[in-house]
């Protein structure tokens, strides 16, 4: 959170936590929001600043982010050491770096480049298993509170056929959805997160859009992206596999929200209708969908599409966490 770092960071942690029994079930997504709520963004770095990594390690690097942000950590953690991380602190010689140098992109705890929560959990219809942001990346501070209608990609291979054509119905109020890029949808959960902004409002100065996907991103990339979206759109029950083009999207980051603007009746109608449409899809030689076909599909690519968990869980073998597989292998 005060460096600004990757989304990728919290599916990455989610997995290790996930597979260890001591910890299991006790650090979640919304403990990552409660840190990042008294964490403020005080590394001046791409994207969510101006600087670079090498501008980092010339301002004292870790060391000094440590110590400026001292006051919030645990200093009785142990390290590999052997020694906790206050005694750490306290034995390393520290230099600051003058504010005032060319090289300093390491912001005073007091004089944040972003208050709070460079990254923010959210929750609403469309993600009840949570979604993460990069917030503090925003081009657009707008966006961060924003409604618009959706048009959706049911795939990259959907969005890159259709995200340049000139007819495309959108506007810089659109909210562009990326469906089926997550841990079995694509399957993977590459990071194809970053949806481009679609060339004929690009040529017009358009930089930044809401975009929402159940993929992930690499940590370079900027806009306003929300990303992880679980349950994944591959799932039949998932509310994002059913949202559709001109579906009202709202996303209010202060309040932790996204969701979309359809009623509990007409979901409910989307998903029976879905359902109705893979089964039978099965019965008629085998569905392609892979969360239908992974149920027939053997060796590793069935193994990866039963047993891999959500994004929530670190898109993780479930057979490998602590907690153990939910069902026969």
């Amino acid at each position: 959170q005060a460096i600004g770092g990757s989304t990728n960071a919290v599916v990455h942690l989610m997995a290790i936590i996930g597979r260890h029994p001591a910890v299991a079930g006790t650090i979640t997504l919304d403990t990552f929001d409660e840190i990042g709520r008294k964490t403020p963004l005080i590394v001046d770095l791409k994207p969510s600043g101006d600087n670079y990594m090498t501008d980092f390690h010339h301002s004292g690097g870790m060391l000094a982010l440590l110590h400026e942000i001292k006051d919030l950590l645990y200093l009785d953690a142990m390290t590999v050491t052997g020694r906790t991380l206050g005694e750490e602190l306290a034995s390393t010689p520290f230099i600051p770096v003058p504010r005032d140098s060319l090289v300093n992109c390491l912001q005073p705890f007091n004089e944040p480049l972003y208050p709070a929560s460079a990254l923010a959990v959210l929750r609403g219809n469309i993600a009840p298993g949570g979604a993460v942001i990069k917030q503090s990346a925003s081009k657009y501070r707008h966006l961060l509170k924003h409604s618009g209608p959706a048009v959706v990609f049911a795939g990259s291979a959907d969005m890159a056929l259709r995200i340049d054509d000139p007819d495309l119905d959108v506007t810089p109020d659109s909210v562009l959805v990326l469906q089926n890029i997550g841990p079995v949808g694509n399957p993977g959960m590459p990071e194809a997160g970053l949806i481009p902004i679609p060339r004929k409002l690009a040529a017009q100065g358009v930089q930044d859009m809401l975009r929402l996907s159940d993929g992930r991103m690499s940590g370079t990339a900027g806009g306003t992206i929300v990303l992880h979206i679980s349950p994944e759109a591959a799932d039949p029950e998932s509310v994002l596999g059913v949202v559709r083009d001109g579906d009202i999207i709202t996303f209010d980051v202060e309040q932790r929200v996204i969701r979309v603007e359809i009623s509990d009746e007409e979901i409910k109608k989307r998903i029976a209708e879905k359902l109705q449409v893979l089964e039978q899809e099965e019965v008629n030689g085998g569905s392609n969908a892979p969360w239908i076909a992974k149920k027939r599909i053997r060796g590793y690519r069935g193994l990866y599409l039963r047993e891999v968990n959500q994004a929530e869980g670190g898109g993780d073998f479930d057979f490998l966490t602590a907690r153990g597989p939910s069902r026969g292998l």
